[in-house]
């Protein structure tokens, strides 16, 4: 009751800060109110006037109004129809009637037409050209800001690439890093129906944290596994992560972290769980935790959750999910099992995130969004106006934070 009194008894005025009258309100109160508003709301009011502008852009208020998070995501559906150059916005946190999309508007897309997402930070995306492979780019949806990162000098005419993005709480630093595979000197040789790259070097890309400072790649040599082409799958304690590719003379797959801070590859323990040598899985951090999704027939998975990282006795299958067949794709064929093909590599669904309400968001066939309670173990379709018609989900935290202004997480 005091507070409120206090609250009233505060003086009122308008001022004129480039954006109209307002009503100044202090600014413990603004944050207090920017906290509670959803990112797409927050990008608006950036531009209304410059002292609301410093309260959302300065350390203290980016963490504030850091207002979606692992329980209550944005997410972003980066569309490959017709070609892979579109980006849609969906927020969660929204009333489920009035959840809709919105496209983003990309001010570099004459340089870059088509692109891929490296991966999704503190509200940065890494993004790469998907057509020749020369271009990267750091991008803040929310806030237009961009930057176009620099090339490599060590560039391979035949070469195949595996990307990942971070960043790491000590350290403070963004880091891009980018394994590449090639030829070299000697040909390379075509085994079970791909190219084999025998040549390979891991570059590491260190991103400013200051305009002033300067981008240039440094080379950390060979990399000591071949990584499946994919960009990582999970950030978890500063760490970017990967799986290993089977090879003739090395069946073996390996979860192996590549640590931002130190820069050195490390084998992770893989849960007892049978079978990962011949079953596709796919690594993804679902509330902070290292997970693995292990595919099974017909859609089926299983999700192990390493409790304790680096603890192999911390792995533990925290959940089960069946054979299910969304509504919008059994629509589009007369013969709805045909999804199910290729269904452990895991291109049938993907595992995005664990929900405030504790549902799992999945992602059918890069067409369908889905919940499932593991509770009552029902699946929901989630009806969205203004879905494209294919896309691939990126699990995003919107922030108003750039480079020279890094979040304190």
């Amino acid at each position: 009751m005091a507070q409120e009194n206090s609250f009233k008894k505060r003086k009122i005025t308008t001022v004129d800060d480039g954006g109209g009258l307002l009503e100044s309100l202090p600014g413990d109160i603004l944050t207090d109110i920017f906290s509670r508003l959803p990112i797409s709301s927050l990008a608006k009011l950036m531009f209304v006037c410059r002292s609301w502008r410093s309260i959302l852009t300065t350390q203290h208020g980016l963490v504030s109004s850091s207002c979606s998070s692992d329980k209550k995501p944005c997410l972003l559906l980066h569309c490959d129809s017709p070609i892979r150059n579109g980006l849609h916005f969906l927020d969660l946190s929204e009333e489920e009637k009035r959840i809709k999309t919105k496209k983003f508007t990309l001010r570099f897309a004459s340089s870059m037409p088509e692109f891929d997402v490296v991966g999704s930070c503190n509200g940065l995306l890494c993004l790469s050209d998907s057509l020749y492979n020369d271009s990267l780019y750091l991008y803040n949806p929310f806030t237009t800001n961009s930057l176009e990162l620099p090339e490599c000098s060590n560039k391979y005419h035949d070469q195949e690439l595996v990307f990942g993005f971070g960043f790491h709480q000590k350290t403070k630093e963004y880091k891009v890093v980018k394994i590449v595979y090639f030829r070299g000197s000697s040909s390379s040789y075509r085994g079970r129906g791909r190219i084999q790259y025998k040549q390979s070097e891991v570059q590491v890309l260190t991103l400013p944290t200051r305009r002033d400072q300067s981008l240039s790649w440094r080379s950390l040599g060979k990399a000591p596994y071949k990584f499946m082409k994919r960009p990582t799958e999970a950030l978890v304690n500063g760490r970017l992560h990967f799986v290993t590719r089977p090879r003739r003379h090395v069946p073996d797959r390996k979860f192996v972290s590549f640590d931002l801070e130190d820069e050195e590859f490390r084998e992770i323990p893989k849960p007892d769980c049978g079978g990962l040598n011949r079953i596709n899985h796919r690594l993804v951090n679902l509330k902070g935790c290292l997970s693995a999704v292990v595919y099974g027939n017909y859609g089926k998975l299983d999700i192990w959750v390493m409790k304790s990282y680096g603890v192999k006795e911390s792995w533990g299958k925290e959940y089960s999910i069946g054979t299910y067949v969304p509504k919008g794709l059994k629509q589009s064929s007369d013969r709805p099992m045909w999804i199910w093909k290729n269904a452990e590599n895991g291109k049938v669904v993907r595992v995005l995130c664990v929900l405030e309400n504790g549902e799992i968001l999945l992602e059918y066939k890069s067409r369908v969004l889905v919940s499932y309670d593991p509770k009552l173990g029902k699946f929901k379709d989630l009806v969205v106006q203004g879905m494209p018609n294919w896309f691939h989900t990126v699990v995003h935290v919107g922030t108003l934070s750039w480079l020279d202004t890094p979040l304190d997480l």
